[in-house]
């Protein structure tokens, strides 16, 4: 039996070399490195403007770079990119099928586009009609369906030629809570099939069901790793404070500590305590907490979330855009 030492590391599907993208003097992308592997869900989070979409177009050859390079499944996209297309999926931002046509003749349309044989092709839209709960509506017209409904055909179309890697930018913006969840079940289990997955989110808590997360500022790459690894990328930690006046403890908190250290989410206060430079230990934020007169408040413990990683790597940051 193979040890663990000795399994080969998964195949690597995307290799992004010092990619980079300017629009005259704007730098939207700047010298992005970063690998993929087979099996891998990755997300690409940061702020508007950061170069998520620009990144995105250039892995799928859409956009031609101004610098550097990248390898999907071992093909350039510089200079190979019908092999490119031919192994990859793309879900937009923007709804790109026709409107006019129903889902079933998208699906027939997009399965021609690829070269899928009729024989496969029929076999496969049944599949992706199961797949994506879109069998009861194979005869809408696509412009006539649900937000979430329209990216599970937009989804359906990018999987018809069977795709080695499927890129999504923001796939899930503006769809409902419900429609968001189904379409995670749907990634997921398309993921468990052996496709990888590629995508940018606006949701940081959809980011933390990545594999991978990539953290993009000014077209740079702040950070990328594991949730667990970016975790401990980060020098402090973070304690959750819960009270019946939630509001009033948010803003004696922020008062000390600054608005990039503690935040609010719902009846919940995290403060993140650096190990530089944060003048506060838990015992401080009890002090406050009881020179205001909040006696009733729960402190405790707890392992940070996306969002407060991503605040702490901006802390400092000469931006404006958090």
């Amino acid at each position: 039996m193979e040890s663990v030492s000795e399994k080969k590391e998964k195949p690597l599907l995307i290799e992004c070399d010092n990619l980079s993208k300017s629009f005259g003097r704007l730098v939207a992308v700047d010298q992005v490195s970063f690998k993929v592997h087979e099996g891998e869900i990755v997300g690409l989070v940061g702020p508007d403007g950061a170069g998520k979409t620009t990144l995105i177009r250039m892995l799928t050859s859409v956009l031609p770079p101004s610098g550097g390079n990248a390898f999907i499944d071992g093909f350039s996209i510089l200079s190979d990119e019908q092999k490119i297309q031919d192994r990859i999926g793309y879900v937009s931002q923007q709804f790109g099928l026709y409107g006019d046509l129903t889902v079933m003749e998208n699906l027939h349309f997009f399965g021609d586009v690829f070269g899928v044989e009729n024989s496969e092709k029929n076999q496969r839209i049944e599949e992706l009609l199961e797949f994506s709960q879109l069998k009861d509506f194979k005869d809408f017209q696509a412009e006539k369906l649900s937000g979430g409904m329209k990216q599970k055909l937009s989804l359906s179309c990018a999987l018809i030629h069977r795709p080695k890697v499927l890129f999504l930018d923001e796939p899930t913006n503006g769809v409902d809570p419900v429609s968001r969840r189904d379409f995670w079940n749907i990634l997921r289990s398309l993921n468990e099939r052996g496709t990888t997955v590629f995508l940018s989110t606006a949701y940081l808590d959809e980011a933390e069901r990545c594999g991978k997360i990539i953290f993009l500022h000014k077209g740079g790459i702040l950070a990328c790793g594991t949730l667990n690894q970016l975790r401990r990328s980060v020098a402090g930690n973070v304690v959750e404070i819960k009270c019946k006046t939630p509001r009033i403890a948010f803003l004696k908190l922020r008062n000390l500590f600054g608005t990039d250290v503690v935040k609010l989410f719902g009846n919940r206060i995290h403060v993140f305590l650096f190990a530089s430079d944060t003048p506060g230990t838990i015992e401080t934020v009890e002090k406050i907490l009881t020179e205001a007169g909040i006696v009733d408040a729960s402190i405790t413990s707890v392992a940070p979330t996306l969002e407060d990683i991503f605040m702490a790597l901006m802390r400092g940051k000469d931006d404006d855009e958090v």
